[in-house]
């Protein structure tokens, strides 16, 4: 079977989010978008809540009914996901019933969803102080007095703080006897949430496994959500979170890695291109859980995920509509602006990227463009799509994509960016880790069991429950080291997913995972070089119409395409096969490309043409369209075990 004929060109899609100020002709959003107020309820309205829950309840018996008659929408979705989208989905119908105070209220309720158990978490309070910062934020900077605080809380895996107590009780860091000292590495956490929702708190479903797989202490930040705080100010909060890390705490820049989910994604990006513009330190590496980096919503995924995907359309009449309530009355100037919509920016000098996204959401292809275009600006892009997940798919632990997301940032930070990162980690100064074990092992820190409950037992309570849990475990390593996570009773599934990973080998071997009995079967995640670029022979055609912005990404583009070899067809082989392998994605864009008019004026696609038969071909369309570093397919058995071949 052949990929899809489509004129969708990623790099024809990378002109439109060339020029900041300027959206794409196929935007969602209109620039003059204000924020609606909230229509008061009357007291006959009230009917509309037992209409709500009729309907849900319907809606979900139909779902659960059509999942065992009929299958569920994705195939590989099991009875769990079925119920959760199926009461998420189409939410944004009966927004004005509730308020945000309202729903912030019911999202801080813990024990709903299960947590990874043992965790050391210690919340923490600090003033903001005035740190002559440049750019945009200068005149934020310049209103600080010192007494505005923001909180956040460090979040810190048993087996780290077990490790690193033993190693503060030693008074080094090594990582076992004879062994030199370790460069211990922290993640700068920063929660999603559309930016009006949610908290480090309320974000301990991903945090806690973060430190857990990673073997690092987090710091997860809260920074002021919408409508209170309206953009630069979460922007604001982020910067003044990595200068406490950097400045107070004195942790090398080398040995921070920033992390983000969604909207919290968006606002990583944000931190690291207004670090990069203003002449600061950078950190060594970012990881961005599905990041919400175009606020224009100019993709075809919008359309043709919206069935599957939890994200609800944000509708202009929306009193809740995330856009207008982060960028306020400043929707038009600010709508396109690098650091709130970052797919608009220069992404150059960037630190290398671990970018993870689920197939079934909404937000796919603006992460797709995110990653092309990065790698043509020279930065290291682990792209990773993991087919039917939906949005933030690592918020919900029993599925097994979740699970292996989580492998993935372990092993980005363990093996991936020591190889890529132009700074080395630094050893951590003796004030730094006396600050940062006088700040963790405070009388606030509690102890987070599985069922999100805290267990508030001091410092000699905490120190004499982990020791009673010593025994089954190796007090080194991370969590889940190795094979561990298999028996651990917070990822109860099996495995049963296979992989493709796609950089610059020739064709692709199917890896089944399902009869694996140890992970370190699994193939370590590599970056792949990009080629080496010589001068271009045959230039794209110009167009004197094009603004200097397209003008240089039209140029970025010619220079790139000559020298980008030919793909090879992806071909999921039989289950016999289990050696692991890899298929080439540095694509020819073919003559065809390069004699190729400009772009449309839309980016968007009709549904018909937009929809791939399969998760591969949608990436063999991919590999044709642009580069990416590697890009690499997390797919369910259920599907690798029917797919077809690509002629």
């Amino acid at each position: 079977m052949s990929p899809p004929s489509s004129s969708f060109s990623l790099a024809e899609s990378l002109l439109h989010y060339s020029t900041p100020g300027v959206a794409p002709p196929s935007s969602r959003v209109d620039p003059k978008l204000k924020l609606q107020p909230r229509t008061p309820l009357r007291m006959w309205d009230y009917w509309k809540f037992a209409a709500l829950v009729a309907s849900k309840a319907t809606e979900l018996t139909s779902d659960v009914l059509s999942h065992h008659i009929w299958g569920p929408r994705r195939k590989s979705w099991g009875i769990e996901m079925t119920i959760v989208t199926s009461l998420i989905r189409g939410a944004e119908r009966h927004s004005s019933l509730v308020d945000i105070g309202t729903i912030r209220m019911l999202m801080s309720i813990g024990g709903l969803v299960p947590l990874p158990s043992d965790a050391l978490v210690t919340p923490v309070t600090f003033r903001v102080r005035r740190r002559q910062l440049r750019g945009i934020l200068a005149e934020y900077d310049a209103l600080e007095s010192g007494l505005r605080e923001l909180c956040g809380e460090w979040v810190v895996g048993k087996k780290t703080w077990q490790r690193l107590q033993t190693e503060w009780k030693a008074g080094n860091h090594s990582h076992g006897p004879g062994e030199p000292k370790r460069k211990e590495r922290v993640i700068l956490y920063i929660h999603g949430g559309a930016y009006y929702l949610s908290s480090a708190a309320a974000q301990r479903i991903i945090s806690i496994p973060l430190s857990k797989y990673t073997d690092t202490r987090v710091f997860a930040l809260d920074y002021r959500l919408a409508p209170e705080t309206c953009f630069p100010g979460p922007l604001h909060d982020v910067v003044s979170g990595y200068f406490r890390l950097v400045e107070d705490l004195h942790i090398p820049p080398e040995n921070i890695i920033v992390c983000g989910d969604s909207a919290g994604g968006g606002l990583s990006l944000a931190l690291l291109m207004y670090l990069r513009d203003n002449g600061y330190a950078m950190p060594s590496g970012c990881i961005l859980m599905s990041p919400w980096v175009d606020l224009t919503m100019s993709c075809e995924s919008w359309d043709s995920n919206a069935p599957y995907d939890v994200v609800p359309f944000p509708t202009p009449e929306n009193h809740m509509n995330p856009i207008a309530l982060y960028l306020g009355e400043h929707t038009e100037r600010y709508l396109t602006h690098p650091y709130a919509s970052p797919l608009f920016g220069d992404l150059k000098g960037l630190p290398p990227l671990l970018i993870q996204a689920g197939d079934a959401e909404v937000l796919r292809d603006e992460i797709t463009l995110l990653a092309h275009k990065a790698t043509l600006a020279g930065v290291q892009v682990r792209h990773e799509l993991y087919e039917d997940a939906i949005h933030v798919f690592q918020a919900y632990p029993f599925l097994d994509a979740s699970r292996r997301s989580f492998q993935s940032m372990r092993d980005f930070v363990r093996d991936v960016l020591p190889q890529y990162q132009s700074r080395s980690p630094q050893l951590l100064c003796a004030n730094a880790e006396k600050e940062l074990e006088q700040e963790i092992e405070s009388d606030r820190a509690v102890i987070v069991g599985g069922d999100g409950a805290e267990s508030n037992l001091g410092m000699d309570g905490v120190k004499e429950k982990f020791a009673k849990k010593s025994d089954d475990s190796d007090s080194t390593g991370s969590d889940y080291d190795d094979a561990s996570w298999v028996q651990s009773p917070v990822w109860p599934r099996k495995p049963s997913s296979r992989l493709f990973t796609l950089d610059n080998d020739t064709d692709a071997e199917v890896e089944d995972l399902e009869d694996l009995a140890d992970l370190d079967m699994i193939p370590e995640l590599q970056l792949s070089q990009p080629p080496a670029l010589s001068a271009p022979t045959t230039p794209l055609p110009t167009n004197p119409s094009l603004t200097p912005g397209l003008r240089r990404i039209h140029s970025a583009v010619s220079n790139v395409l000559p020298h980008l070899d030919a793909t090879h067809p992806v071909r999921p082989q039989p289950r016999h096969h289990r050696s692991s392998h890899t298929l080439r994605t540095m694509a020819n864009f073919g003559m065809s490309s390069v004699q190729s008019p400009p772009p449309s004026p839309s980016i968007r696609l009709s549904f018909v043409s937009a929809s791939h038969p399969d998760i591969t071909s949608l990436v063999e369309n991919w590999s044709h369209s642009g580069p990416a570093n590697q890009t690499t397919l997390f797919t369910t058995h259920h599907y690798a075990s029917q797919s077809s071949h690509l002629s």
